[in-house]
């Protein structure tokens, strides 16, 4: 019995010990007290006591400052929702108008068509992507990542006015030439649901959005909506859509530059715009509104 008080003492002036070193703060696996310096650290805070009075006055007179401490914001895996970009859509003609005009999706009656036939307005002929979201994966250092996404891409050709060109969703579909009709508006449009796939190069993954990027990789495609929608006196406004013959996928190189908070995207298909007859490679190039 004697043993047991003496030790009941033991631990009763132990607990008192610590209660005079901190009795404010409860132990948990983020907190760390030094003696040494005086220093608490809990989470994300750092409290002090500054240093002052004498041993007798020491406890009953402390003066606390309280610090926040900086953690290590470069996760290994970063998400950033609802990207948008705004840019141009444009194709590199690499068609053989020779054999198109045999091959049937042509039909311009008399009209052999031509490259020309087919040339764009640059300024109306818009690209619109919208990213539901992009993930980065640290690979190396948060200098080398792994980016990914899902988004929609939405296309829209416009032709020049004096192409008097129509698709027509017959079977098999067809491109007709309208001679004696004028357009004031004669649109293409062809959208995707797309997955990029990119490695990313950050020069200075602590500045944040403030450094140099690089991204390069590919993209893959699925046609879900196509049309051609035309403006004309004789016809009003008119509306062609479903198969009109646009190619059901799509893979794109892509790649995307940072410079600071801007950024700028551009994408090149390595297939052809339409399934068959016209070989024609689109491309893309705008602005990225992103945070990284």
């Amino acid at each position: 019995m004697k043993s047991f008080f003496t030790l009941c003492t033991i631990i009763i002036l132990s607990l008192q010990g610590y209660a005079q070193t901190d009795t404010t703060i409860s132990p948990n696996a983020d907190t760390t007290i030094t003696p040494q310096s005086d220093t608490i650290r809990i989470g994300g805070m750092v409290i002090i006591r500054k240093s002052g009075g004498n041993d007798s006055t020491r406890h009953q007179d402390r003066d606390f400052k309280i610090q926040s401490r900086k953690r290590n914001n470069n996760s290994n895996i970063n998400t950033n929702w609802w990207i948008v970009d705004l840019g141009f859509s444009n194709y590199v003609d690499n068609t053989n108008y020779a054999t198109a005009n045999s091959s049937g999706y042509l039909a311009g009656g008399g009209h052999a068509f031509v490259e020309d036939d087919f040339k764009l307005r640059t300024g109306k002929s818009v690209n619109v992507n919208i990213w539901v979201f992009m993930q980065k994966l640290n690979l190396i250092k948060h200098v080398v990542n792994l980016k990914y996404g899902l988004g929609v891409e939405l296309n829209n050709y416009r032709y020049k006015k004096d192409n008097p060109i129509s698709y027509s969703e017959t079977s098999p579909p067809q491109i007709m030439w309208e001679e004696n009709m004028e357009f004031s508006k004669n649109k293409l449009a062809a959208d995707y649901v797309t997955v990029p796939l990119m490695i990313n190069f950050n020069t200075t993954p602590k500045s944040g959005n403030r450094g140099f990027s690089l991204s390069a990789g590919i993209s893959g495609g699925y046609l879900y909506s196509s049309r051609n929608k035309q403006i004309s006196d004789e016809n009003g406004k008119q509306k062609e859509k479903g198969d009109i013959g646009i190619n059901r996928w799509k893979l794109a190189y892509i790649g995307e530059l940072g410079l600071g908070p801007v950024r700028l995207y551009g994408s090149y298909a390595i297939t052809d715009l339409h399934e068959t007859g016209l070989s024609q490679r689109p491309y893309n190039v705008g602005i990225r509104f992103s945070n990284w």
